[in-house]
């Protein structure tokens, strides 16, 4: 069933091989007769031959299951359908330009250099690429001056606020030794001196 849907999807170039390659492997899965069977195993056929017969029947078909899904996946892998519809493409196209007498810079003549007819194929696609790869390179230039701005601008907010830092950690320092200098003893005596003074004047109640 997946076969035939397989062999009706295609162009009709692709319907005819793969049909052809269907009977092709239904022969050689059946290639191998049941009287070639029983002569390997004729004690087994002349005992029980409707077992030997299902046997050999069974044997039949996974090998034609067998080739078919190999084929199936090797077809898959390779892209076969698609190239075989694309090759029935061009060669009904040609075939139709002959009818109508039509040539054009297409048809192959006897003078025309390969390496012309490539490069009339070739560098229109590559010059497309390369302008393509230059817009890309542009868009990433843009970019990346942006970023370079963005980058410069944070570097510059970033060092002003070090610098600005520095300046409160200096500050602090000199405060820190400038306070380390101070007689904090004699501070501490004349401020209890004083706390006593007060206190010594206030009348009793």
């Amino acid at each position: 069933m997946a076969t035939n849907a397989i062999a009706q999807t295609g162009s009709q170039r692709w319907t005819h091989f793969y049909s052809a390659l269907q009977l092709a492997i239904q022969r050689a899965g059946h290639k191998w007769t049941y009287e070639d069977f029983a002569e390997c195993f004729p004690l087994w056929c002349d005992e029980q031959p409707e077992g030997a017969e299902a046997v050999f029947g069974t044997v039949s078909r996974f090998v034609e299951s067998q080739i078919t899904t190999q084929c199936n996946e090797l077809f898959a892998t390779y892209d076969v359908k698609n190239n075989v519809d694309k090759l029935h493409e061009v060669v009904t196209e040609a075939r139709a330009r002959k009818r109508r007498g039509e040539t054009g810079k297409d048809v192959w003549r006897e003078d025309l250099d390969p390496r012309s007819a490539v490069r009339a194929r070739v560098v229109p696609v590559l010059e497309a690429e390369r302008d393509r790869l230059k817009d890309q390179l542009a868009k990433m230039r843009k970019q990346n001056l942006e970023l370079q701005k963005t980058v410069l601008t944070h570097a510059k907010e970033r060092k002003e606020v070090d610098e600005k830092t520095a300046e409160i950690l200096e500050f602090i320092d000199e405060v820190y030794a400038k306070w380390k200098e101070l007689p904090t003893v004699d501070i501490g005596n004349w401020a209890l001196i004083k706390a006593e003074a007060q206190n010594s004047t206030i009348p009793l109640s």
